[in-house]
């Protein structure tokens, strides 16, 4: 079933069941993107519940920076193939499959993305006429920012909202949703990023280091926090008492910490913590809701076809290395 791909793969001769070697990245260390490097490996087969899939475009996330730093809980410990997400044809379907074919495009979540083939057990279908790379983030990116804002941060109409990295690919999404449902957004981007944010929507884009300066204490109705250490803590301070809920989505700038006492006394707000692979799994049922949604806010053109900055597979030490230092703008993504 495999014949019409013998042209972008190498074929192992000395492999007796007829299996084939594909290109991946790997990472050998804890070092950092630097250390990333172009090997060939036996392609992946899918076990029960999953499918294999011929990527057509891998997603670049900050989480594949952490985790090549080794500070992406519950990641693969070196050496690994890196990637988290992924779009492209389904080729095989394992035991247990009934919801998708052959032939079929997917996008989703798994280990060894940045690859000609991976394996995925959470997917969905990729939307009708979309491309692979235009369907990249459409769950990690806006399920994330949809499911915070909307299913955990009950944004209503007329809501104050801040977004921090607003310019990446949650953050854009998030001001996109934000936008629609009404709520004032006020934005944190490097200055040399701030025309993108403000042309989404953006009521006001403001560094980080301003946050002192330009949001008052107890103002925003919800945060999305992803930065972490002293904007983790600040995140708090703007937030309105009471009512105020704080979305914890990453920690790109390091851990941080508030105490019980500070929560009772200092800033009594709503702190919730949010990890996109434990929301699917943990509360399945509201996951669907999101995905639901996400279909509404394509046919309203909320949410548009996504157009990521594409580069090949060879250079995904340079664009994970670009995306660690905040150099990058939107959605990135690795083409096999």
């Amino acid at each position: 079933m495999f014949d019409c791909y013998q042209t972008d793969v190498r074929w192992r001769s000395n492999n007796g069941d007829g299996w084939w070697v594909v290109r991946a990245l790997e990472q050998p260390s804890a070092d950092g993107p630097g250390d990333i490097r172009l090997v060939e490996v036996e392609a992946p087969r899918a076990a029960a519940g999953e499918v294999l899939v011929r990527v057509g475009a891998a997603g670049v996330n900050f989480a594949d920076v952490m985790q090549t730093r080794g500070t992406y809980d519950g990641g693969p410990r070196p050496p690994y193939l890196a990637g988290f997400e992924a779009a492209g044809e389904v080729v095989a379907v394992g035991s247990g499959v009934t919801d998708v074919t052959v032939g079929e495009h997917v996008i989703g979540t798994g280990y060894g993305a940045f690859a000609e083939y991976m394996v995925m057990a959470d997917f969905v279908a990729v939307p009708v006429g979309w491309g692979d790379e235009e369907a990249l983030g459409l769950v990690l990116n806006w399920g994330t920012a949809l499911a915070a804002l909307r299913h955990l941060g009950q944004l209503t109409v007329g809501d104050t909202v801040l977004i921090h990295a607003a310019a990446g690919g949650v953050g854009q999404a998030a001001v996109r949703i934000a936008k629609y449902y009404g709520a004032t957004v006020i934005a944190t981007a490097s200055a040399s990023k701030h025309g993108v944010v403000r042309r989404l929507g953006a009521d006001r884009v403001i560094e980080i280091g301003e946050l002192q300066a330009e949001v008052r204490d107890g103002s925003v109705d919800v945060v999305l926090e992803s930065v972490g250490g002293e904007t983790f803590r600040r995140s708090i301070e703007v937030a309105r008492r009471v009512t105020g809920k704080v979305i914890v989505i990453g920690a790109a700038a390091g851990e941080s910490s508030i105490s019980n006492w500070e929560l009772n006394f200092k800033h009594p707000v709503q702190v919730i913590g949010h990890h996109l692979t434990t929301f699917i799994q943990q509360a399945p049922e509201l996951f669907t809701d999101v995905m639901d949604e996400l279909g509404r806010l394509i046919d309203a053109g909320v949410y548009p076809p996504g157009k990521p900055t594409v580069y090949d597979l060879a250079d995904g030490p340079k664009v994970l290395a670009e995306l660690e230092a905040g150099v990058t703008v939107g959605k990135l993504a690795l083409k096999p």
